[in-house]
């Protein structure tokens, strides 16, 4: 039996590094600011750098540095780029046996350009990741003790109620992290998967999709996480820390403060990072320490594997505000 088994993409990640990518303010753009480029023009940069990626494999690698029997079941295309993932989870030490590797599509890509010392804009092929469907998972063989959902697309994501329905019918714990395409399930059939899952982890925007509140509202995104949720709500902000509430308290920390060499990676490594101490310990305090300081390391490296801390590393705690909540009155007090 696994200790936990990781779903989710499996990518080649490209970085591409250079200080003459342009920032630009315009309405047009989604964040309202966009990376531009000399259209026809040739440009040089600066460096260029490979890895792999993907919420499976990134979160697997996580669970293995800190000692876990750990399994990613994901698929991959027949290419070079698929042979480099199973290369990476062999040498991790993760249990590559539910990968598929098809040749209906190349392995997922992605190319990430950045600037020094700013933001990046990332282009991303879903490619072969979306192409796993129910009958590809040897379901006899999914033995673990925690199951981890990283964000699913394509057919991946039609697996999201299966792979919840069979970890609760066979006691398992579930970790959900959704994408977009999870969160835009019909409400009836997403409110009566999140009932069964044990942590769910969203970011910001997603916690707002998924409430219908604005993120800046975090109290009243709360009191509707925990009346969707039994177990574990985290909502994660990027520079800006992390909420996590059991229903019971709300606990909120910030970032520790260190070099950012690139954000590639943080949101999976908080949240494998969380899992990881919780799963040993069962304290929610600890297991945000520990994410956060997961999070952290590995922003301080290139790519979202790279700077992963390992099991007996030292790390740096940081300070969490602890609030009682009210399930009554949905009040929220200073601990």
């Amino acid at each position: 039996m696994f200790d936990i088994i990781t779903f989710g993409s499996a990518t080649r990640d490209a970085f591409f590094i250079s200080k003459k990518f342009l920032l630009a303010r315009h309405k047009k753009f989604t964040t309202g600011r966009g990376l531009c480029l000399s259209l026809g023009s040739k440009i040089e940069i600066e460096d260029v750098l490979f890895r792999t990626g993907g919420g499976g494999t990134n979160t697997a690698t996580t669970f293995a540095n800190q000692g876990f029997k750990t399994a990613f079941c994901g698929t991959i295309g027949k290419d070079i780029s698929g042979q480099m993932i199973i290369n990476e989870l062999k040498a991790s030490k993760i249990y590559d046996g539910f990968v598929r590797q098809t040749n209906l599509k190349p392995t997922s890509y992605s190319v990430i350009l950045t600037s020094p010392g700013k933001d990046r804009t990332i282009l991303a092929y879903r490619g072969a990741s979306t192409e796993l469907a129910k009958k590809d998972i040897s379901w006899k063989r999914l033995k673990a003790k925690w199951l981890y959902l990283a964000p699913l697309s394509g057919k991946l994501c039609g697996l999201f109620e299966h792979l919840v329905d069979f970890a609760y019918k066979n006691k398992m714990k579930v970790v959900v992290n959704p994408g977009k395409s999870q969160l835009s399930l019909e409400k009836k059939t997403l409110k009566r998967i999140l009932k069964k899952i044990d942590i769910l982890i969203l970011n910001q925007e997603e916690a707002s999709l998924l409430t219908n509140i604005p993120y800046q509202k975090e109290r009243e995104i709360f009191q509707k996480l925990d009346e969707l949720v039994s177990g574990i709500a985290i909502m994660t902000k990027g520079p800006e820390g992390v909420i996590v509430s059991d229903g019971k308290f709300l606990y909120q920390a910030k970032p520790v403060r260190s070099k950012v060499v690139e954000r590639t990676g943080a949101g999976d490594s908080f949240g494998s990072g969380f899992v990881s101490s919780f799963m040993k310990e069962k304290d929610i305090e600890k297991a945000i320490q520990f994410g956060v300081a997961n999070a952290s390391s590995c922003l301080k490296e290139w790519g979202a594997k790279d700077g992963l801390l390992k099991k007996g590393q030292k790390w740096t705690k940081v300070k969490i505000r602890k609030e009682l909540c009210s399930a009554e009155t949905n009040i929220c007090q200073i601990k």
